[in-house]
């Protein structure tokens, strides 16, 4: 999730983790993390706060004013929480065919992406 301020409205941080206030503290599924007090403010959520409660890495772009908040590997244990691959289509390069990524399942698969930014 990337971020301009280190205090988003809960909304926000929900729709982008999938991590939702509620009574109980900050909660994702049947798991909830007790937030201390003042972590949320007229609507508005401490990422700092959260990041540590929930193991999550927050980093620092100080050139652009940027913050970035990674998957909560501190409360399950891992980043990620399955490991299987959503669907993905994409055309042959030689042939131009569309290439489903479901056609190698079961088999060890290594994806590489890249982006000029």
């Amino acid at each position: 999730m990337l971020l301009e301020t280190l205090n988003p409205p809960a909304d926000d941080l929900a729709r982008q983790t999938g991590w939702e206030l509620k009574v109980e503290g900050i909660c994702r599924g049947d798991v909830c993390v007790p937030l201390p007090d003042g972590a949320v403010k007229h609507d508005r959520v401490d990422v700092t706060t959260v990041a540590e409660r929930l193991g999550m890495p927050l980093i620092h772009d100080e050139t652009e004013g940027l913050w970035s908040l990674g998957p909560a590997a501190g409360v399950t244990g891992r980043a990620l929480t399955t490991a299987v691959a959503p669907e993905l289509q994409l055309p042959d390069l030689r042939t131009g065919e569309l290439f489903a990524l479901s056609s190698l399942r079961g088999r060890k698969v290594i994806l590489v992406a890249w982006a000029s930014w």
